[in-house]
């Protein structure tokens, strides 16, 4: 079926994009505020940092439950069904997390507001993907993920201005805001084509009861974990690697953050424009990998150097993993219509719940490693799965989408 040709600075773009950003804000709000809302309940420093790991998280293993649901039902009723059913769930649980008393109900309210989170990116490229012609797709997806990253930046404002219970607060609204500006954004002609058959939908035992589609979804995984360790662990405990490292002056996590996503930002639109110069997805990934082991090695070098050297750093660092856009999109493209949201709802979502794994290897090492330590060994762990499971990973650039699985 011939589908309309659609631009990429067109509505279902802006909006997709402006959708992404309200979720990165709410996304990262934990990490940015994490210690003043903390403390806020007579929190030590050392308590602070255990229980702001658990509550990280358990907020992704919400992220993979609402994938697995919401990639599903992207499948079976429609991808703007999800853009809107799970920004009315983030939106109402960013509220609740404004009123919350005690550390338990923080972790409760962050895994609900956490499954919400989950259908927003993957729904969203999945239909830009699909509206958008094969030759636009890679530039289409990385403004998404480019302009949405932004909210990063945007909560850390927030945060610099109001309490952190307003913060909350702040992102409910923005929810509850973007759902009207949804309202002109239609529906994917591939979608549509494929919802009245008879084909399964949405079927997501059809990704591992097939050799071949298991290798592709694992891959397509694994190929993202350099993001969340990035994220998750570096630049979100940056506080705690500042202090090992002797570094020089106050390390304000959310500043961290805000400097890393402000890059990613940046890297996530450069990303797509390289992958359409170099005609490829894979070789742009390799040279962010490349990017993100150079990274690395500087930020595990600033022993006793300023804190403006470790915000460098993790906006160096931020920039290397600005894949996240077109790694989603590879997911999206690897698979058919009728599984196609399930997959690339499901991807990101997986490699965030994986944070729990890379997590449990980081706090495992420390017994006999350090800190320090423990955080480049994780690293190297991380790094070497991502490598070999890009080179096992099927190119997709320019592959036509109109097609089942069967």
């Amino acid at each position: 079926m011939e589908k309309k040709q659609h631009s990429v600075f067109g509505l279902a773009v802006i909006v997709a994009a402006l959708g992404y950003f309200v979720d990165i804000y709410d996304l990262l709000l934990f990490s940015i505020i994490r210690v003043p809302s903390l403390k806020s309940f007579g929190l030590s420093d050392a308590d602070v940092s255990v229980q702001g790991l658990k509550i990280i998280n358990i907020q992704m293993l919400g992220l993979l439950v609402g994938g697995i649901f919401w990639g599903i039902l992207g499948d079976k009723k429609g991808r703007l069904r999800v853009l809107y059913a799970s920004i009315i769930l983030y939106s109402v649980g960013n509220i609740a997390n404004g009123f919350v008393q005690t550390v338990n109900q923080y972790a409760a309210i962050r895994f609900i507001t956490g499954i919400g989170l989950a259908g927003e990116l993957g729904a969203g490229i999945t239909l830009v993907s699909e509206l958008l012609s094969k030759d636009k797709r890679g530039i289409g997806t990385s403004l998404v993920a480019g302009i949405g990253l932004t909210g990063a930046v945007f909560a850390f404002l927030i945060k610099q201005n109001f309490p952190w219970r307003t913060c909350y607060f702040i992102g409910g609204g923005l929810g509850f805001l973007l759902l009207f500006l949804r309202v002109g954004v239609l529906e994917s002609v591939m979608f549509k084509s494929v919802h009245n058959s008879k084909v399964k939908k949405g079927n997501f035992l059809m990704l591992f009861t097939n050799g071949t589609r298991l290798k592709k979804y694992v891959t397509a995984i694994f190929i993202g974990l350099p993001t969340w360790y990035v994220i998750g662990i570096l630049v979100t405990f940056s506080k705690e690697f500042g202090e090992k490292m002797h570094i020089q002056g106050v390390i304000d996590p959310g500043k961290a953050v805000m400097f890393a996503y402000a890059a990613i930002s940046f890297g996530d639109i450069a990303v797509g424009f390289i992958s359409q110069w170099m005609k490829s997805r894979k070789n742009a990934v390799l040279l962010f990998y490349g990017l993100t082991t150079a990274g690395l090695v500087a930020f595990f070098n600033l022993n006793g150097q300023t804190a403006g050297s470790l915000y460098a750093a993790c906006a160096f660092l931020g920039f290397a993993t600005g894949f996240w856009a077109i790694f989603v999109t590879m997911a999206a493209e690897q698979f058919g219509t009728n599984i196609r949201a399930t997959a690339a709802t499901t991807v990101p979502n997986m490699v965030r719940g994986s944070l729990n794994l890379v997590s449990w290897l980081f706090v495992s090492l420390q017994a006999s490693q350090g800190y320090l330590k423990s955080g480049w060994i994780t690293g190297i762990v991380v790094m070497a799965v991502s490598l070999i499971s890009l080179y096992f990973t099927e190119e997709t650039f320019g592959k036509e989408l109109n097609y089942v699985e069967e």
